[in-house]
């Protein structure tokens, strides 16, 4: 179906959110269009605010508006320790769940040759500049367990492996409330080597 250009736009505009095609692109912007236009007044403001000044923070690169964010600018974290993670969505997720006083590093992504995404990209030589400072004592690897989240995780282990800094890996395996049955091999395979005396 053709329609208006402005339209057309909007759906379009819509399918850069990740998970979302022309379909549901479509009824987003039908429901807006039809139902919620306060809402998508609401949406545009706060979407063009966000990109206009969220930006990154000086030491752990995760988004902020200010040049520290407000765990690096928290007095009550502990500088000794380090956690490592891809995304900003990782430091939430941490954060929500558990009870990690430390601080953070985010990587925004993770090495991957393939997509020209290598050590600068990730900013590695900033992390290498504050492993250097001797304040951080205990590196927390916590990469997703991919193939790329591996390979970021050996390299960093590796960078670190310089100085007097303790490195850790998240432990992997079977989920609570998980049944073996139902678990991948490879799964299965890392809750065997990560296994622990009771």
């Amino acid at each position: 179906m053709r329609y208006s250009p402005l339209l057309a736009e909007l759906i379009q505009a819509l399918q850069c959110l990740p998970g979302v095609g022309a379909k549901s692109a479509q009824r987003m912007a039908f429901h807006l269009l039809e139902r919620d236009r306060r809402g998508g007044e609401r949406l545009a403001a706060g979407l063009s605010e966000a990109l206009a000044r969220i930006g990154h923070c000086r030491l752990c690169r995760n988004f902020s508006e200010l040049e520290l964010c407000p765990v690096c600018d928290s007095g009550q974290r502990d500088d000794t320790q380090l956690c490592v993670v891809e995304t900003p969505a990782d430091v939430a997720a941490i954060e929500q769940s558990t009870h990690y006083g430390g601080k953070y590093f985010v990587l925004m992504g993770r090495l991957s040759p393939l997509d020209g995404i290598g050590p600068s990209e990730l900013g590695l030589d900033h992390l290498d500049q504050r492993l250097a400072g001797g304040v951080v004592r205990e590196l927390i690897l916590a990469t997703n367990p991919t193939l790329e989240g591996e390979a970021t995780s050996h390299y960093i282990g590796e960078l670190a492996g310089r100085y007097d800094v303790r490195v850790m890996r998240l432990a992997q395996g079977v989920p609570l409330g998980g049944e073996l049955e139902y678990l991948d091999s490879g799964t299965l395979a890392h809750a065997f080597t990560q296994r622990r005396e009771l």
